[in-house]
């Protein structure tokens, strides 16, 4: 039996939204970008490894932020899931730890290995993090700093614009942070037949109490992983 043509919507922010779409659309559906993020890098950081004996990141946009500002690629790298791990393996980095879960198991991991860590853990990432990996880690007497990169904001749909995305089959989720502003568009655009298709079980938690036809999240954080759930149906 032929697959049926959905509509996806790709929630995520450029340029990560674009390739999403490719994707979408190699597996026969239609992708409809419709990013409820933004990403801005900050202007004017500065990169100061020294003590630094590992790189912390929770999100791809932080793993291309740094990237771009810094040519350090031998640390290690721990990374918060398997998507997280792929950006920054693609960024060059050879030594890359993924905790396959979220902040409290990326903390819980490099916990583990805090007698391997000769020096401080940096973090790199959003002004505005999905959690405290900083301070988790201190919990588990491991060293830890931020370092602010970009700041990530929502976008603000139209009405005729919203209208439309929420008549999509799916809409496909990358970050806690998309899925707390479908939530909130949700309120004003009820869209109770959306299947929310989320990277990671906390990805799909800020839409718990939000009518919707399904959410579901893939055993492993990877976009692969997530996209297979689209013919999968409920």
């Amino acid at each position: 039996m032929a697959r049926r043509r959905q509509k996806i919507w790709i929630t995520r922010a450029q340029p990560g939204a674009d390739a999403t779409a490719d994707r979408v659309r190699a597996l026969g559906h239609e992708a409809l970008i419709g990013p409820l993020l933004a990403v801005r890098n900050l202007d004017d950081v500065a990169v100061d490894l020294d003590g630094i004996a590992a790189l912390a990141f929770t999100s791809a946009n932080g793993v291309r932020a740094f990237a771009e500002l810094c040519a350090e690629r031998a640390l290690r790298v721990f990374a918060v899931g398997a998507a997280t791990a792929q950006a920054a393996r693609a960024a060059g980095f050879r030594l890359v730890l993924s905790a396959d879960g979220d902040v409290d198991a990326l903390a819980e991991g490099i916990g583990q290995r805090r007698g391997e860590l000769r020096g401080c853990v940096l973090h790199p990432g959003a002004a505005e993090p999905a959690g405290d990996l900083a301070g988790a880690l201190q919990r588990y007497g491991v060293e830890a700093r931020r370092l602010i990169l970009y700041e990530t904001g929502p976008v603000k749909l139209d009405a005729e614009t919203a209208a439309r995305l929420v008549l999509a089959d799916a809409a496909l989720l990358h970050s806690p942070r998309a899925a707390q502003v479908l939530a909130a568009l949700l309120k004003a655009h009820p869209a109770p037949r959306l299947r929310a298709l989320g990277l990671s079980k906390a990805t799909v938690r800020p839409l718990s109490r939000t009518p919707l036809a399904e959410r579901a999240f893939p055993s492993m954080p990877l976009e692969a992983a997530l996209l297979n759930l689209i013919d999968r149906r409920p």
